[in-house]
């Protein structure tokens, strides 16, 4: 039987919710605050905590900041009746697992619970590395979102990382390809090795050759002194080719070549010199379409996608978005010498509603915008760019629930499409799941 401690102050709800609980054959420890969790916590192991926000000795997120400095691996799930989005953020960047609102639909804390414990679960089994390292973490910026498609991406990354395996990166421009390639990298065996970053689409297609093999002095006019190419730098490494697409077929037959030998010969040289690499690309093209088009070699694609990987766009991650925009605040504080505590709630309904064409690339350029405009504690709707703006009125003027039968539609094939599984069927539909139950009863839908 799983063992849930249960932190609220209220005693009668907290007795309702215990009984509640125990019916779906949990085994449930009250404790009414902080001091008395603490002192349960040494003495006894749960598998859940389920913690009110508010506290008579202090708060929710105190406990999990606890928990988290003496690495108890427990998930920690927070309740409040006093939902606000910025708490939830703060919650979620400290650890927690979920967070709830009241008052609780029952069968919304069945799910989280059984959503929290499948993930302790795995945990568990599959222990996940996190590499705390402050110059591996300041140099990627990876930031593992909460969302489905960022879980999705994040076991992907998980999975390929200790291979050897060739991977193409695909998605939209700003999605963050070279950070997913470089954190490939810091969690693979190559991690103490050269990572080679290079942006074929800024190579003049006259000096590839020199680029990636390097070249001997004298050996074409320019040439003043040897040069090491991006193969042999990164030789034992990894080498990253962002945009590959943007590669001449005659650069194509060359990198498949280096490839299929592990060997390359710098320009103006007769010796080989044999490379140990693992390589990475990217690009925002359909290559395949390029393959059919005759403009990029079909065996090279092959060679290159051993397995691929497509990056969400942000309006995808819509679960993440201020998790994002909180990291990029900070790091828009540190360059710009600020101290912006957060945004406004206008602003992050703004930052919901918008499109984001340009994902996190854009995000990152509004967010140290605004961080250089502000002159208050919050960064408010004034200093955000008019797109962004203009954007939230047009989105509110045309709402994707528009009428009731379309509403209706749009949750029964959310539902389908999530296996029936309420959670993710809300995120599908960038609802909070308190809405889509709600929603569930107000259309009567089985």
């Amino acid at each position: 039987m799983k063992q849930i401690l249960l932190i609220e102050d209220d005693v009668s709800f907290s007795k309702m919710l215990k009984h509640f609980l125990e019916r779906h054959q949990y085994a449930v420890t009250l404790s009414y605050n902080i001091n008395s969790a603490s002192t349960l916590l040494k003495n006894q192991k749960y598998d859940l905590i389920f913690t009110d926000l508010r506290l008579p000795d202090g708060s929710g997120i105190d406990l999990l900041k606890q928990i988290k400095k003496d690495k108890n691996t427990v998930p920690v799930v927070l309740m409040t009746g006093y939902a606000e989005v910025s708490t939830a953020v703060q919650a979620m960047k400290q650890g927690a697992f979920d967070y709830i609102s009241k008052p609780f639909n029952p069968d919304e804390v069945l799910e989280v619970i059984n959503n929290a414990l499948e993930q302790k679960a795995t945990t568990n089994s599959t222990p996940e590395k996190i590499n705390t390292d402050k110059k591996n973490s300041t140099n990627t910026e990876f930031v593992k979102g909460i969302s489905a498609a960022s879980k999705t991406l994040n076991e992907y990354i998980k999975l390929v990382a200790p291979t050897d395996l060739s991977v193409l990166i695909t998605g939209e421009s700003g999605t963050g390809k070279e950070v997913v390639a470089k954190t490939i990298h810091l969690e693979s065996l190559r991690k103490d090795k050269p990572f080679i970053p290079v942006d074929c689409g800024a190579i003049p297609k006259e000096i590839a050759s020199s680029e990636f093999f390097g070249h001997k002095k004298g050996s074409f006019t320019g040439a003043t002194e040897d040069k090491i190419g991006h193969f042999e730098a990164a030789n034992g490494g990894t080498l990253f080719l962002d945009e590959v697409g943007n590669l001449t077929y005659e650069n194509q037959i060359q990198l498949l070549r280096a490839l299929q030998e592990r060997k390359v010969k710098p320009v103006g040289s007769n010796t080989e010199i044999n490379v140990d690499i693992r390589l990475i690309t990217a690009t925002n093209e359909d290559l395949l379409n390029a393959v059919e088009k005759g403009t990029f070699r079909e065996d090279l694609y092959h060679r290159l996608n051993e397995f691929s990987i497509k990056i969400p766009n942000l309006k995808e991650r819509n679960n993440d978005l201020i998790l994002y925009a909180d990291f990029f605040l900070e790091k828009a504080n540190k360059q710009l010498n600020k101290s912006v505590i957060g945004f406004s709630k206008s602003v992050l309904n703004i930052f919901l509603d918008y499109a984001w064409p340009g994902n996190l690339r854009e995000l990152s350029n509004v967010i140290k915008r605004a961080t250089l405009l502000t002159q208050t504690e919050l960064i408010d709707t004034n200093v955000l760019p008019s797109e962004l703006t203009q954007s939230k009125e047009t989105a509110q003027s045309n709402a994707s629930f528009s009428t009731k039968e379309n509403e209706k539609t749009l949750i029964i094939n959310a539902l389908k499409e999530a296996n029936n599984n309420k959670t993710n069927a809300a995120k599908l539909l960038n609802i909070t799941r308190k809405t889509l139950y709600n929603k569930i009863k107000e259309y009567d839908i089985n």
